[in-house]
């Protein structure tokens, strides 16, 4: 593999590139209009222009990107996450074309990308699933008949969902009729595809992931968990590896369930299998995302691995770098998604020009980003910034570590999520561990206690400068009235 594609674009690509241009492998960058000038551009080898700004129109456009794939004699292509990374189709047309995506098989994809089949496929692997039913739905008066029998409060979800698309809790019969049609609306806008199933909705929740991988040779290994509950609008905000909940033995467990999923549909490659731990730690298998996730820096960070080395490595045909008994857990690890939105408005994007923009840094601290100073933030595509990511010998020291870079972290221009991790890193529950998924229901139903806290800090900042000022005046003052009595003493004396 002389020569790779990055059919992606922002902090992602940019990621990918380094560990391409550490391997000596050549790099092509794709880039829309909004990204003309994008560091992703600048960094690679070559860069090829592949439409207008909106993602239909550039990033999507498969047989173009395949097109310049040929042109420019690309052996392998990396597609990073979101856009093409779990599109069967796109998996399918590049190994007829002679070339190797960095990633699962188109079967993988088409096994783990519907989550009835997912559920399916693992069940005689004998991985632990949430009550409820693993066949698609789309008759109201069947679901009403499901959702009595699996009892109250139940989730309703998109097979073919993602990202929280398609997705309703009901806690009462009588909501049930017109929160199937909400999700069956949303799951047909969203995915083209209106089926839905019904699980039992597990209290009390936490989201946990493991990261897996698998080679061409029949190894395959989990390299540990990560922590994912505290969510907006169902998607990640502050991930953390490894969990404050977990066990050497339930980790074992766990890991073993991943890699058992990993048998099930014959991975490769980069995985990740999403499990809901419940309060009385029992987990279910969730889905599998078939592609390298958005917080796997803090998985690389408690491993001292590089994951994409790893990924083009298994591409190439090479056995695993480690086997199971190889890895092991340094240290803690925490990564807040800094997003271009208006925590105190409801998380909504916020758009504008990046008119200050300035990285923090240090010993175990990382940005993975894609934009600089003077860049505008488009409308386009999802509004993360960047990935702010710290290490520590232990969850306290990797928690003081990111506090002191969300100080360091210098933008404006944009709202940011910035002030919402703080909040979370310094909120008793996430302190202590004792959080789930409901973080934001639970603790930030009303922005305005943010705000308060917010302002509570800066308060008690503006307090210690002052005791600062005042401290110091009062040092001057009593110098000064030293030397005044020494001065009037050698006056005297002459």
């Amino acid at each position: 593999m002389k020569k790779v594609l990055i059919a992606n674009r922002g902090e992602i690509a940019r990621r990918v590139i380094r560990t391409l241009k550490r391997m000596n492998i050549a790099t092509v960058a794709i880039y829309s209009d909004a990204d003309r000038s994008a560091p992703h551009v600048m960094e690679a080898d070559e860069a090829v222009y592949v439409g207008p700004s909106p993602s239909s129109e550039s990033y999507l456009r498969q047989d173009v990107i395949l097109q310049y794939c040929k042109d420019l004699n690309v052996d392998g292509i990396h597609p990073g996450y979101g856009f093409l990374s779990e599109n069967a189709d796109f998996a399918r047309k590049v190994k007829d074309a002679g070339m190797k995506l960095i990633g699962p098989s188109p079967e993988s994809m088409d096994v783990m990308g519907d989550k009835l089949s997912a559920k399916q496929a693992v069940k005689s692997y004998n991985v632990p699933l949430v009550p409820g039913v693993d066949s698609a739905i789309t008759d109201v008066n069947e679901a009403i008949k499901i959702a009595e029998v699996v009892g109250y409060p139940i989730l309703i979800k998109a097979s073919a969902g993602g990202g929280g698309k398609g997705m309703r809790l009901v806690e009462r019969s009588e909501d049930f009729i017109e929160q199937m049609r909400m999700a069956q609306n949303e799951a047909r806008s969203s995915f083209g595809d209106d089926a839905v199933f019904i699980e039992k909705f597990v209290n009390k929740p936490r989201h946990i992931e493991i990261q897996v991988f698998a080679d061409q040779h029949g190894n395959a290994v989990y390299l540990f968990e990560r922590e994912c509950s505290i969510q907006r609008r169902h998607q990640k905000v502050v991930e953390e590896a490894p969990s404050t909940i977990l066990t050497p033995e339930m980790r074992q467990k766990m890991g073993e369930s991943a890699v058992a999923v990993c048998k099930a549909c014959n991975y490769e490659g980069a995985g990740t299998v999403e499990f809901l731990v419940d309060a009385d730690l029992n987990f279910y298998f969730l889905e599998m995302n078939t592609r390298l996730q958005v917080e796997h820096p803090v998985t690389e960070e408690i491993t001292g691995l590089d994951l994409v080395e790893w990924q083009i490595r298994v591409a190439r045909g090479e056995r695993l770098p480690k086997l199971q008994d190889e890895l092991s857990i340094h240290g803690h690890a925490i990564e807040v998604r800094v997003y271009a939105e208006d925590t105190l408005n409801g998380f909504t994007p916020d758009i504008g020009t990046l008119k200050r923009y300035r990285i923090p840094s240090g010993n175990h601290v990382r940005v993975d980003d894609g934009f600089l100073e003077g860049m505008d933030i488009p409308i386009y595509y999802d509004p993360m910034i960047a990935k702010l990511v710290t290490w520590g010998p232990t969850r306290e020291k990797a928690i003081e570590r990111m506090l002191k870079a969300i100080d360091d972290y210098q933008i404006s221009g944009i709202k940011t999520t910035l002030d919402f991790g703080k909040y979370v890193l310094k909120h008793d529950a996430f302190r202590s561990g004792n959080f789930d998924t409901n973080f934001v229901k639970h603790y930030f139903s009303d922005p305005k206690i943010m705000h308060t806290a917010m302002q509570e800090e800066q308060d008690a900042l503006q307090h210690s400068v002052d005791q600062i000022w005042d401290s110091i005046q009062e040092r001057h003052a009593k110098e000064y009235a030293s030397r005044e009595i020494s001065s009037s003493w050698k006056n005297m004396r002459s």
